[in-house]
């Protein structure tokens, strides 16, 4: 069994990225600037996108953080964001989700330019990678692309079953491990909550993304030997031994799945950090383009 370490595979790629952005500077390129909007103070929301804007940091990108009470109307978001499209300097714009429940992140979300849309979640963004046309790839499941790239491992004729719907993971995850690319050339399985036998279709699994968001829901007797398991799962759960009194664990029951896998990432230090990955690359890929490209 080998550990997929997230931490170990971004400070690689990160590294990389910051070379690239230092060479484009010199060559009188354009410093690529990502935008971010946190509506409220929800702690985890907080935490991602402070991790986003110090990795901007690191890498010489400039960055912007816009923060608003949770009390904003959508009329005043969805200006802030045609503010941002307007604003030549900015190249990727995210808006953390989740968003107040008045707010309508669909609304939003399809407000963002697309050639800003560095978190890959626009229809045309979706569309272009369902046709397999170059686009921003959603974030986590292309930092999990890169992770299976870093590691080298085979992914052709294997069958892969997603756990999970979402458009930010389940959904496009599917798509892209059923493309004829490497990694992919997969033959891909969907589950979801209301799968019958689910327990049986992930048996026949050689790779599992668990991304249905309920803590140790795959088991180990849901897992063949020699699986390859992908936890996209954050997951906060009680525990009296640690000062907070919680801890962060995944959709995988990692410590009864590990010994019968042969790759498997943990939670947390997992794909955590090959998310946010995927939204420098894209927020670099957003700089060297033209921003009208979609319209």
């Amino acid at each position: 069994m080998q550990i997929l370490d997230g931490t170990a595979v971004a400070a690689h790629i990160k590294a990389s990225l910051k070379q690239e952005v230092a060479d484009l500077k010199a060559k009188g390129g354009k410093t690529p600037h990502l935008a971010a909007i946190l509506v409220g103070n929800d702690p985890a929301s907080e935490a991602y996108v402070g991790s986003k804007v110090k990795t901007c940091e690191e890498l010489g990108f400039d960055s912007t953080l816009l923060r608003f009470d949770a009390n904003i109307t959508e009329k005043f978001l969805l200006d802030q964001v045609n503010k941002l499209n307007d604003d030549n300097k900015v190249d990727g714009i995210l808006v953390q989700l989740p968003l107040p429940k008045h707010i309508s992140p669909d609304l939003v979300i399809n407000n963002i330019n697309p050639g800003k849309d560095v978190d890959g979640f626009h229809p045309i963004s979706q569309g272009k990678m369902l046709l397999g046309q170059p686009t921003f790839l959603p974030a986590t499941p292309y930092g999990i692309l890169l992770m299976l790239e870093h590691y080298n491992i085979a992914t052709a004729g294997k069958h892969c079953v997603v756990i999970g719907r979402s458009n930010i993971v389940g959904t496009p995850m599917t798509v892209l491990m059923s493309r004829n690319a490497n990694p992919g050339n997969c033959t891909v399985t969907m589950c979801h909550s209301k799968t019958k036998n689910l327990k049986e279709m992930v048996l026949q699994a050689d790779i599992i993304v668990a991304a249905i968001g309920r803590p140790r829901f795959v088991t180990a007797d849901m897992v063949k030997e020699g699986a390859i398991v992908i936890d996209v799962g954050i997951n906060r759960v009680e525990d009296s031994t640690r000062k907070s009194g919680s801890r962060l664990v995944g959709d995988v029951d990692f410590d009864n799945v590990a010994p019968k896998s042969s790759y498997i990432t943990p939670v947390p230090k997992g794909v955590g950090p090959m998310t946010i990955c995927g939204l420098m690359k894209n927020t670099l890929l957003a700089a060297r383009q033209p921003k009208t490209i979609y319209n």
